[in-house]
Formats: structure tokens, C-alpha cells, sequence
């Protein structure tokens, strides 16, 4: 634990250094102000927390203060205690003991051309600040300050979207973790075809993630397709689906899968076939169904560029899967600092003609998403439609798009084949 603090505290003075400038000047906000009681914290203040806090301490202000190109971001706590390293205590009781007072009058000394606080209609993310203490920062602001209140919408984002090389250096090993611990759960280790359930894997990821160390983000989930008259549309498999069911041979399965680590999540979604007595591998029928999931996967993020808002990335590729013959559905996300994270929207499972404001948001380098999507693919010895459905992160470099530890190409099988005695 002390390992990783050590670890989180280094990315977290890095990022202040490198990312918060030219966040705050690409958007034009040159002080941003994020405050938050304790157990009610704002999102993004979570993220400036050092790694031996775990929440805010009675009432945190952080007061980040840019005084132009060329010098560096002045970082302060309005609060009793300095906040790390990197935000210094400016706030003496004794003086003034009125916390809002004491910051209105430091903004008002640095005389700001807009104050950020993060209050967005849409992006649940930027919004933290609390109804109350808006109004106890507008308030206490005199009266020429207060039209320079902004939303710090796109300063928030910003900081949560952006990652960094040092990130990047471990992210890998992090989905590398998180995809073994899938491939262990799909195999004879925790799967006895015939006796175990859907539910029993899902309870066997729980304890394994916990047993290894890691927190999760959300439950995970275990589903089936199989040849029965079920249909298998997005409902079933994430809200409706049955619970409880016996896995068996012939079976094909699907989880959604995470873990939290250093502060960063993973979001992946895999498959696995469970093979009849006298099978080595999946029937020919499903790999070829695979693929048009790989396919899939390319078309998108083979529409990925710079400057390009999420819903015009959707409107392209499924433009492109339409000219190939692919049914897909595209609902891909961000990913970071949380699962579901900020940044642009490419797609809702719902929502192909496109998503509203979080769609309209542009691409950015050096941002990481959850590439989640379906293809729909009719089974004729099946006699019905089932959906590959796949989720894998990548890293989005300004030129290119590399997934951080690979990507499925090829079914998992249950149970693995084993090499012959020599």
C-alpha cells in the first residue's frame, strides 16, 4: 500500500505540473476554484486528493490560480490544512475566521478574468460543486466578481480525459491483470460445466478481485448464448437477463469485467466458448461471427481523429459497417480516473443518431476509452441472432489508436485444451 501511494502521489504532482496549465489555458479559465465538504466530495477534487486521504477534511477548498504563459500555476488551500504537497495552506483562522470570506477576499486580490467552478448541466463529472456551496461562493464574492463565475466544464474534463506517459507506462500492466483474472474465471478453475452458474462466476470474480488486492467499479456480469429461442438483445444481457443459470456445454458466454488500480479503472468485455464432449475448439459458425466483432472494432477506431466530436465518429463508422454489411451497435466511453469517465460520447446502446452535448464534445490526444460495441451476427444453426459483444481499452495518441494490452481475436474455451504428454 505504501508502494502505491508513493506511486499516486508522484502521477498527481506530475499532472499538476504538466496537464493542469495547458488544460486551464486551452480553455481559457485562469482561476478555477473546487471546494467540497467532507464525505460529499466533488469528483475532480477526489483526484487531487493525496493517496493518504480519503476524503475531503471538513470544508477543502483548492484555489488554482494561473498568472499567464511562461509561469507557473499557483496552487493553494483555502482550508486548515495544506492539501499534499502540491496545495499550501493560505487560509489563518485567526485572521479571518470566515472561510468564504477569506476566499473572496484572495480572488478578489488576484483579480481573475473568470473564475471556473464546476457546475455543468451535462457532464455529471464537472458539476460537483453543491447547490448550497455555489451559493455560498456567489455570496460572498463582491459585486464585480460575480459575472466572471464560469462553468469549469472543460478545464474538469480536460484534467480527468487527459493521461500521461508515466500513466501510460502502467496502464497496461493494469488491463493485463484485469484480463487475467477474466481468463481464469473462464476456465475449469471456477467453471464446472453442468454445476456452476452464471451468478456463482460472478460471485467467484468478487472474491478473486478482492483476494488479489484490487477494488472494482460495478458488479460484473456473466450472461449466455446458447441454441434456445432466447433472444439477446442489450436489455438482457446488462439489466434483464436471468440471474442464475446452469452453465453448459455449447454455451457461449460473455462477461463485463473491471477493477480499480492506482486510481485508474479498466472496462473490459470477453468471451468464452464452453466445448462439447469430442470438441477442440468453437464451431466455425462462432469464430466467423468473432471476427465481424474485430471488424467492428477496426471500422471504429479506424474513424478516430483529432478535433472530430464523438457523434461524428459514430455517424462514420456506422456509415462504414452499413456499406460492409456489419449490424453493430457502437457505445464507446472514456476511461480513467473513473470507468465511466469524462470526455467525449461515441454512441449510447440507445442512442445511434447520436448523443446530445456529450457527444458533440471533440477527441482529444492522449485520452484512453473503453471501445464497447456489438455486432449482431444471425446463426443459422441456431435459427436466431446473437451479438458478439466487446469491450477493450485503448489509448488514443493524437495520430493513432493502440489497444493498451491488446485486444480478444479469438474465443477463450472451457475447458483449455490441454498439451499432449511427451
Amino acid at each position: 500500500m505504501r508502494d502505491q501511494a508513493q506511486v499516486i502521489d508522484r502521477w498527481l504532482n506530475e499532472r499538476i505540473e504538466t496537464v493542469l496549465p495547458q488544460i486551464m489555458r486551452r480553455s481559457g479559465v485562469d482561476m478555477w476554484v473546487i471546494v467540497s465538504r467532507e464525505y460529499n466530495e466533488d469528483p475532480v477534487l477526489k483526484t487531487f486528493l493525496p493517496s493518504t486521504w480519503q476524503s475531503a477534511r471538513r470544508n477543502t477548498m483548492l484555489v488554482i490560480y494561473d498568472p499567464g504563459e511562461g509561469k507557473r500555476l499557483e496552487t493553494n488551500a483555502m482550508a486548515r490544512y495544506a492539501v499534499g504537497k502540491m496545495f499550501k495552506k493560505i487560509w489563518e483562522p485567526e485572521k479571518q475566521p470566515d472561510q468564504w470570506k477569506a476566499l473572496a477576499e484572495f480572488i478578489a486580490a488576484k483579480n481573475p478574468k473568470k473564475i471556473g467552478v464546476n457546475k455543468s448541466e451535462y457532464f455529471a463529472l464537472a458539476d460537483g460543486i453543491s447547490s448550497m456551496q455555489y451559493d455560498q461562493l456567489i455570496n460572498a464574492l463582491p459585486a464585480n466578481l460575480k459575472p466572471r463565475v464560469v462553468s469549469a466544464e472543460n478545464v474538469a474534463i480536460g484534467w480527468l480525459e487527459t493521461r500521461t506517459e508515466s500513466e501510460m507506462a502502467v496502464y497496461p500492466q493494469i488491463v493485463r491483470m484485469a484480463k487475467q483474472i477474466i481468463a481464469e474465471g473462464f476456465s475449469e478453475k471456477a467453471i464446472q460445466p453442468g454445476v456452476t452458474t452464471t451468478d456463482d462466476v460472478v460471485w467467484w470474480y468478487r472474491d478473486r478481485i478482492r483476494e488479489l488486492g484490487f477494488t472494482t467499479w460495478f458488479h460484473p456480469s456473466v450472461s449466455i448464448q446458447r441454441k434456445d429461442p432466447e433472444s439477446f438483445e442489450h436489455l438482457r444481457a446488462f439489466s434483464d437477463r436471468p440471474e442464475d443459470q446452469v452453465i453448459l456445454p455449447g454455451d457461449l458466454l460473455h462477461v463485463d469485467f473491471g477493477i480499480t488500480y492506482l486510481r485508474l479503472n479498466t472496462d473490459t468485455q470477453q468471451h468464452a466458448y464452453v466445448l462439447k464432449s469430442g470438441e477442440k475448439e468453437a464451431p466455425k459458425f462462432l469464430q466467423d461471427a468473432f471476427k465481424k466483432g474485430n471488424r467492428v472494432q477496426d471500422i471504429l477506431t479506424g474513424n478516430f481523429k483529432s478535433g472530430l466530436t464523438g457523434n461524428q465518429i459514430l455517424k462514420n463508422s456506422l456509415a462504414q459497417c452499413k456499406t460492409e454489411n456489419l449490424k453493430c451497435t457502437i457505445y464507446t466511453h472514456p476511461i480513467g480516473f473513473h470507468g465511466h469517465a469524462a470526455g467525449t460520447t461515441i454512441g449510447l446502446w440507445d442512442q445511434q443518431g447520436g448523443v446530445p452535448v456529450n457527444g458533440d464534445y471533440p477527441l482529444y490526444p492522449m485520452t484512453a476509452h473503453s471501445i464497447e460495441l456489438n455486432a449482431g451476427v444471425f446463426i443459422e444453426d441456431w435459427k436466431k441472432e446473437i451479438r458478439i459483444m466487446l469491450e477493450e481499452d485503448a489509448f488514443f495518441d493524437g495520430e493513432k489508436v493502440w489497444y493498451i494490452d491488446g485486444r480478444q481475436t479469438e474465443l477463450m474455451t472451457i475447458p483449455r485444451e490441454l498439451k499432449p504428454n511427451r
